[in-house]
């Protein structure tokens, strides 16, 4: 079965070898079919600590690595503004 890649931006790099990644999603309602947005936040690891804030990733599924840590950054696809 393949894993989940999903990509969103990184809201806080604060944390030693782990990124939060905001991952926006947009569907249509089933009734009254209005266009919808919901965000999710997601901790991923960042072996590294490379991603800063701003940077738009795509995250992989992988085992738990922690109590909240179930992704991976798989790679940078435009760095941000950075602080």
């Amino acid at each position: 079965m393949p894993k989940k890649i999903l990509k969103g931006t990184v809201i806080s790099d604060k944390m030693d070898k782990t990124v939060v990644v905001s991952v926006e999603r947009v569907f249509q309602h089933s009734l009254f079919k209005k266009t919808i947005k919901t965000r999710k936040k997601y901790k991923a690891h960042d072996d590294e600590n490379r991603c800063q804030l701003g940077d738009v990733v795509e995250i992989i599924e992988s085992r738990p690595i922690s109590k909240t840590k179930r992704w991976k950054v798989l790679r940078i696809l435009k760095e941000g503004e950075g602080q």
